[in-house]
């Protein structure tokens, strides 16, 4: 009976292998946008990453913030001798909506992760290049 017990415990060991095994494992990749509309992203030179197998993040893709202001606006001279258009101050104060313009270009670095089983890849970032202060392209 035990001998039965440690036979399916192996079994199982091994199915549980090479499951693993079979499987594409998480992976970090770097690519480059080749086009923007529809997104697509090379790995190198065979390997393109259609727009339906990329997941995106706020780092790469644009989004709306809505954020709380309060400031007056500064006094601009002119008008062209309009009393409408003539230097004022106002109040700006309350929650507005900005658009975070973060989408892909063409020419970014992307750091990539792809996904257990290799059919989807999340564009987490883009790669920072140090020497210049932004994005490689």
């Amino acid at each position: 009976m035990q001998n039965d017990y440690n036979m399916i415990a192996n079994l199982i060991k091994n199915m549980a292998v090479n499951a693993v095994d079979a499987t594409v494992p998480v992976t970090i990749l770097t690519g480059k946008v080749i086009s923007e509309a529809p997104l697509q992203i090379a790995l190198d030179s065979k390997m393109i990453i259609p727009e339906e197998r990329i997941k995106l993040t706020k780092n790469t893709s644009d989004w709306t913030a809505e954020i709380s202001v309060d400031h007056i606006t500064e006094n601009k001279s002119g008008g062209g001798g309009y009393a409408l258009f003539e230097s004022h101050n106002h109040e700006y104060k309350g929650r507005k909506k900005f658009l975070i313009h973060n989408a892909l270009k063409v020419g970014d670095e992307v750091w990539l992760i792809r996904e257990t089983g290799g059919q989807r890849f999340i564009a987490m970032d883009r790669v920072y290049n140090p020497n210049t202060g932004c994005t490689t392209k």
